[in-house]
């Protein structure tokens, strides 16, 4: 006979299986900046509240159970009674004054998250940085017109500014999510949604797409990295130079590669097309594509054959001959070529 313990442990199993995926570097629930912090009391505060409700019920429910029970041998009719004026009034306002108490912060968030300053003329720019976020099938692209910068995969931004954002679509609805920094906030194809955040400390901040946008929505994950003023005007600098010489004869070949095969959707800096990321100082991204540990031989693979790691992406495989032929010795000169590509900043770790 199976114990009443034995029924649950699957479920107990399932749920600690579940639990076992969360991560709390990328949690709502762990709050860094200001707005997700915001966000994390109204939601603390209205989870406390309903249980105070749930309670309380509980509480009136056992009560009621206990001192209205019937009794042994007791066979008369309660008193009927039907209504009481003063409960009435009571469960009445109680719900009033809990629905106002929740009502008050939630406008309070309504109207600061609402500063989203859509002329570029209005910001203060030595407080605050413009950033125009394009999602696409399944990355993203970050482009800083104020200061003549385009990335993609990880948008760097400084400690301490408002972040103003400028977010649309290229094809699909997408939804741009860090759960730690701010709410998510979707992507519209041929409109443009405005929001802001801010980042108090340095770091590397997990984001994803949190709208379900094809095959591989699962994997359009990116990163927020938040640098000291000081570092952030260096890593301007840097990004403005464009893209560095190569260092070695085999980033040497790889850069002739790059120039045949990839520059036509691959920019670095300004110099290329914008069908793909841009690669600016892809020696120092934290993520291949937002999903593969950064290294040479994760690299090399993806280059080879990125569909085989990201469904229904638009860059062609370099292995079965749906794109240009290349070698392995081919790839690991464009690996090495891409690898070199750094700003030299010292860079938070994630």
């Amino acid at each position: 006979m199976i114990s009443r313990f034995g029924r649950f442990a699957p479920l107990v199993l399932a749920f600690l299986l579940i639990l076992s995926g969360c991560n709390t570097n990328s949690s709502a629930l762990n709050p860094v900046g200001k707005n997700a912090k915001m966000q994390a009391d109204l939601m603390l505060l209205s989870l406390g509240i309903m249980l105070l409700v749930i309670l309380a019920v509980m509480v009136i429910f056992f009560y009621v159970i206990i001192r209205f029970r019937k009794r042994k041998d007791d066979d008369s009719i309660p008193e009927q009674v039907e209504g009481n004026t003063k409960l009435e009034i009571i469960w009445t306002v109680i719900p009033i004054i809990l629905i106002i108490i929740i009502a008050i912060p939630t406008v309070y968030q309504v109207f600061v998250l609402a500063d989203d300053r859509p002329s570029a003329s209005e910001i203060d720019k030595e407080n605050a940085i413009r950033i125009k976020v394009t999602a696409h099938q399944y990355w993203w692209q970050f482009e800083y017109p104020d200061l003549g910068i385009q990335t993609a995969t990880d948008l760097y931004v400084p400690t301490g500014k408002k972040v103003y954002v400028e977010l649309t679509s290229k094809d699909v609805i997408h939804s741009f999510w860090v759960p730690t920094l701010f709410g998510k906030q979707d992507a519209n194809p041929g409109l443009v949604n405005r929001m802001w955040f801010e980042v108090p400390k340095e770091g590397v901040y997990l984001g994803q797409c949190a709208e379900l946008c094809g095959a591989s929505h699962a994997l359009m994950d990116f990163s927020v990295v938040a640098l000291s003023p000081d570092k952030f005007e260096a890593w301007k600098k840097e990004m403005k130079k464009g893209a560095d010489e190569p260092k070695t004869a085999e980033a040497k070949q790889g850069r002739k590669i790059f120039k045949q095969q990839c520059l036509r959707c691959h920019a670095i800096g300004k110099n290329g097309g914008n069908v793909g990321p841009n690669l600016a100082a892809y020696g120092e991204r934290t993520m291949i594509s937002g999903i593969l540990e950064y290294n040479k031989k994760n690299l090399k693979n993806w280059i080879l054959n990125a569909p085989k790691y990201k469904a229904d992406i638009l860059m062609p495989s370099f292995s079965d001959g749906s794109g240009a032929k290349l070698t392995e010795q081919q790839a690991d000169a464009l690996a090495e070529y891409l690898m070199q590509q750094k700003t030299g900043i010292e860079l938070p770790q994630q």
